[in-house]
């Protein structure tokens, strides 16, 4: 309906209740029908008059919305009629207001979004029928994409999680669950879900999953760890009251036996003061392992004195170590006793488990690869490889050769003085190096064992790297 016939009904309506009085008054005998007509058509054209200007301005300002809403410019102020201009401003100032409102909560609605799809924990957003409302980055990359719309229970297929989740929005504030996953790989999680009061988009709950993986890991290594210090520590000890008891008794008076079981006590406790330094030894590393060292260490110093104590057991096997370092090798950034402790625990190993009379290769040059430890922009640092020529290590236990007290032979291992602790112990320096350590053998061909150690500050890396 254009503007025109807005006017003329809206006069019309406005004039009726005065037209109905002079239809009355007509009927009552009390006013001619002739008067009574010229008075309706007086007052229909007076209000007429009247209202054309604000229906008029009216219609301007519902115009002026409509197009504001297109994003077309609006009316000035002034090209409407007085009697609206108020309006007019009041409904501008009114919708301003609003708009700043809905930009801020869209603002605040997009950086709750970014908080939630940048989570690093999965997270789901439930409706009250269970079905996944909204996942972040973490969630569908656990999941899979599609997982929006679809009851919990195709996404998630745990009872007690399902359970937790009924319970919570039929009432309940917030559950918590642990539980484990078997596929793609074995996981341990614990879900949280909570109840939202009042509803957001939709929502009634939310679910997070936070991965507990490491932690059960680490506990596992923390009880298998005491349990094998404890049998390590049983043997010895054992040896050592078994013998003492028999030289207070039977062998009280046998020299040759008394000589033989105290030759016997003292490799025993030779053993076990070995394994209680190495557990200090580790027990120190871990505690500074946060703590990266910043002191330039020649190379080859550290090679040379972690060498020179073994030299002697080295002679006696009919072994030598032979020495390739490049030249001009850039210190390292480290600890000279801790890299001195991981030569030698390298350097012992292939003194154990080498052929006799062969050689142990001692291999130092720079390296491309990657350290955690190198300053920003540079890659690399020296990698030193440990060859010996020895029976090889089968694939399969390599993964597991830095575990504590994780022997490939256990027996022969021991007979040779062995704690089981030498290469935890040189993947935690390295480790507190910012470095990388590497283990690579064939049965029949020997191992190699490799340390890569970031250069020191205001070093430069030269060519003929290794990788």
């Amino acid at each position: 309906m254009n503007t025109p016939a807005r006017v003329l009904v809206g006069g019309l309506v406005t004039a009726l209740p005065v037209l109905f009085v002079l239809a009355v008054l007509v009927l009552g005998g009390w006013l001619a029908p002739v008067p009574a007509l010229v008075a309706a058509a007086v007052v229909y054209a007076g209000i007429t008059l009247l209202l054309a200007p604000l229906i008029g301005g009216v219609a301007g300002v519902r115009g002026a919305l409509d197009r504001m809403a297109a994003n077309e410019p609006a009316p000035e102020v002034q090209s409407l009629s007085p009697s609206v201009r108020d309006l007019w401003l009041a409904l501008g100032r009114w919708a301003r207001s609003v708009r700043a409102e809905i930009r801020a909560r869209d603002s605040a609605l997009e950086s709750a979004r970014s908080v939630l799809a940048t989570l690093p924990e999965p997270l789901l957003l439930l409706d009250a029928a269970r079905r996944v409302v909204r996942a972040n980055t973490a969630a569908t990359a656990l999941f899979g994409e599609r997982i929006e719309g679809r009851d919990l229970a195709g996404v998630l297929r745990h009872p007690a999680v399902l359970t937790a989740t009924d319970q919570v929005l039929k009432g309940e504030t917030t559950r918590t669950v642990e539980f484990e996953l078997t596929s793609p790989v074995e996981r341990h999680l614990r879900a949280v879900v909570a109840r939202l009061t009042p509803e957001a988009e939709g929502a009634a709950a939310v679910l997070v999953l936070h991965d507990l993986t490491e932690l059960k890991r680490a506990e596992r290594l923390r009880a298998d760890f005491v349990a094998n210090a404890s049998h390590e520590l049983r043997t010895p000890l054992a040896t050592l009251v078994g013998f003492i008891e028999t030289l207070r008794g039977p062998a009280r008076e046998d020299t040759s036996a008394r000589d033989r079981f105290l030759g016997i006590m003292a490799e025993q406790a030779a053993r076990m003061t070995r394994l209680v330094e190495d557990l200090l030894s580790l027990s120190r590393i871990e505690m500074n392992e946060h703590r990266a060292p910043t002191e330039a260490v020649r190379i080859e110093n550290a090679l040379r004195q972690a060498a020179d104590p073994l030299e002697p057991r080295a002679k006696a096997r009919g072994m030598r170590f032979v020495f390739d370092v490049a030249p001009d090798l850039p210190p390292v950034a480290g600890d000279l006793d801790e890299l001195v402790q991981v030569f030698q625990n390298l350097f012992d190993n292939a003194l154990k488990y080498g052929d006799q009379g062969t050689a142990i290769e001692i291999v130092a040059r720079p390296s491309s690869r990657a350290l955690s430890g190198a300053r920003p922009g540079e890659r690399g640092g020296v990698a030193i490889a440990v060859r010996d020529h020895g029976a090889g290590i089968a694939h399969e236990h390599i993964p597991r050769l830095t575990e504590r007290f994780y022997r490939v032979d256990a027996a022969r291992s021991r007979a040779l003085g062995g704690t089981g602790l030498g290469l935890a112990i040189v993947k935690h320096i390295v480790s507190h190096h910012r470095g990388a350590f590497e283990i690579d053998s064939e049965l029949g061909q020997g191992s190699v064992f490799t340390v890569h150690l970031p250069v020191a500050a205001s070093q430069k890396i030269t060519a003929g790297t290794v990788a």
